[in-house]
């Protein structure tokens, strides 16, 4: 049983470093709120591990990678509070070891890899990092059929993962020299990443990040029609999830597709105005993809068949 010691820790620091989810999970019903807690506590840890790495050699840093592996598979005894949690949840909602495997394989990519020829590669990364999230999430919340819902689950955190992809472009070059948009979409526009790394926006940079948006919104058609195979006390707050996670898409439209000067961030009041228009929708029409349609700031068609989960033309 996780102890309240370890539930506080990871909600603390889920609180700390995911401000956007966290407002969304708050409304998870307790028996997935606080395993959502710790979920969320050790992708932080096991991300902070090769995010916040100055200093530390790629060596250390897959030491340690391999040392939060082990423990999160309980092949050796957690010595910190988040991986005891973390293991005990893993054990309680039948967590596959292959999804834990798969997010640690996609941290350790990160040590070696800061570049992605096409979004094949990069779709191939998220399998391991954001869809594992998507796909232990749905473990969690005891899906009746997870099957159905696994798929657009991975699709939905595909599609957050893709989101902050956009939204921190300045960040991951400043900070990491790391570039996550397809170099096959960088030279269709005739955009280096020189220009990137030098922070110098264009016209032709932000027709990128417009092809990008419009792949990422595919993706979000295809995970909200999933929300539905989840079970009913939790499809709201997966719902106001992707509405806020979208919400990032305004500000970067607002932006004109600027994301080298400045990282676009959701202030509290415009999370609680979305949070406050979700629900109002949501009692109007129990529908996830009505109220999404209403209230996100996603266009339902835009080079892609809404619904689907199409994708855009960009490849």
């Amino acid at each position: 049983m996780v102890t309240e010691r370890q539930l506080t820790t990871s909600k603390t620091i889920h609180r700390r470093t995911g401000r956007t989810f966290y407002v969304a999970t708050r409304l998870l019903p307790k028996r997935v709120r606080h395993p959502t807690y710790v979920l969320y506590a050790f992708f932080r840890t096991a991300d902070e591990v090769v995010d916040d790495a100055a200093g530390v050699s790629p060596d250390e840093q897959r030491v340690e990678l391999e040392r939060l592996r082990e423990q999160a598979l309980g092949r050796e005894s957690p010595d910190d509070p988040v991986l005891a949690a973390f293991r005990e949840v893993a054990d309680e909602h039948d967590i596959p070891d292959a999804e834990i495997e798969m997010f640690i394989d996609a941290m350790q990519t990160d040590i070696e890899k800061a570049r992605y020829a096409t979004y094949g590669e990069l779709e191939s990364y998220m399998r391991g990092s954001a869809a594992a999230v998507g796909r232990m999430m749905v473990a969690i919340m005891d899906t009746a059929d997870p099957e159905w819902a696994g798929p657009h689950a991975t699709a939905l955190g595909e599609a957050f993962q893709l989101t902050n992809f956009l939204r921190d472009v300045r960040e991951d070059i400043v900070e990491r020299n790391r570039i996550y948009l397809p170099q096959t979409t960088l030279e269709r526009h005739g955009v280096t990443n020189e220009q990137i790394i030098h922070r110098d926006h264009s016209e032709s940079f932000s027709r990128v990040i417009r092809d990008e948006l419009r792949r990422a919104e595919s993706l979000y058609w295809k995970g909200v029609n999933g929300i539905q195979y989840l079970p009913e006390d939790c499809q709201f707050a997966v719902l106001l999830a992707s509405v806020l996670y979208a919400e990032h898409h305004r500000l970067i439209r607002g932006h004109e597709y600027d994301v080298l000067s400045t990282t676009p961030q959701l202030s509290l009041t415009r999370r609680l105005w979305v949070l406050v228009r979700t629900r109002w929708h949501w009692r109007i029409s129990r529908d996830p993809e009505t109220v999404f349609r209403a209230v996100s700031s996603i266009p339902e068609a835009n080079d892609y068949r809404a619904g689907t989960g199409a994708p855009a033309p960009v490849r």
